[in-house]
């Protein structure tokens, strides 16, 4: 069953990747909002999860993380880093600068330690007020699944039709190293990912869409000429850190499997081998 978060706030929770994270969801409590719609995603596809209720404002953001770590302070348990992920990606808020600046003024009075860290799938990258919030982040993590274009229109498929993997590198590479990539490897099982258990999305035609599945029912994102581009990628980039991971949670379609601890570790060290650090969360 997939999940939705709580907003403006949720957790804490026990993160593979991050240690003890309290959770900021600037999307709609009652759904989800993203310029992507993986079809691995713990929160559903877009068109299943349209929301009803507004975002929360600055303001609303701001008081309910203050009320919070005033809570976690009193009970003694600070939280590791405060992290912007939920339902949908953070950075497309129209006051997304605004409330980071006001996350790190919290964090600097309730919890100097913990640090802020932003999940976000690099899709706006372009707006600049977007671009520098982000080097104000400590952890500022951006997803790069592949630089596969036909892979990330079958998976995960970009709402906006301009969507271009190869901006997308250069405006990561723009960070100058503060920058984390982020990258889930996945099996694909072809019995079961079938064209009548696939999702529409609102951007293809129906033509387009048959394509991409008889494309996507033929690969697994770990084929080596993949993993060989991807790396490449990362050089350009030359990120501080790369995560990767694959599956944790049950996914709106059928057919995607989790990726071995031994597959997981053969990429990693791949990556390390190029002088990048890099870790694997199974």
């Amino acid at each position: 069953m997939t999940i939705l978060y709580d907003s403006p706030i949720f957790g804490p929770v026990r993160s593979r990747r991050l240690g003890i994270s309290l959770g900021i969801n600037l999307m709609p409590p009652d759904g989800k909002v993203c310029t992507f719609d993986c079809i691995y995603c713990e929160c559903g596809l877009n068109a299943e999860r349209r929301p009803k209720l507004p975002r929360p404002t600055r303001e609303e953001v701001a008081e309910a993380l203050e009320k919070k770590l005033q809570e976690m302070a009193a009970e003694g348990q600070l939280p590791d880093v405060l992290t912007f992920a939920g339902n949908g990606e953070p950075t497309t808020h129209p006051h997304f600068a605004d409330i980071i600046d006001d996350t790190i003024r919290l964090r600097d009075q309730y919890c100097p330690e913990a640090k802020v860290s932003v999940l976000s799938n690099a899709t706006q990258l372009h707006r600049r007020d977007v671009f520098e919030a982000l080097l104000r982040v400590d952890n500022n993590i951006q997803k790069l699944d592949t630089v596969d274009a036909d892979f990330i229109r079958a998976v995960d498929r970009p709402t906006s039709p301009n969507y271009d993997v190869a901006k997308v590198v250069e405006q990561l590479k723009a960070f100058q190293g503060h920058v984390i990539i982020q990258t889930i490897w996945m099996r694909i099982d072809n019995s079961q990912l079938t064209i009548d258990n696939y999702p529409s999305n609102e951007q293809s035609t129906n033509v387009e869409q048959k394509s991409i599945i008889n494309y996507q029912l033929s690969i697994i994102n770990y084929k080596g000429a993949t993993i060989r581009r991807w790396l490449s990628a990362l050089k350009e980039i030359a990120p501080s850190q790369v995560m990767i991971y694959t599956i944790d949670r049950e996914t709106p379609v059928k057919g995607l499997e989790k990726a071995t601890p031994d597959e997981l570790n053969r990429i990693r060290d791949l990556v390390i081998a190029e002088g990048i650090p890099c870790t694997a969360s199974y």
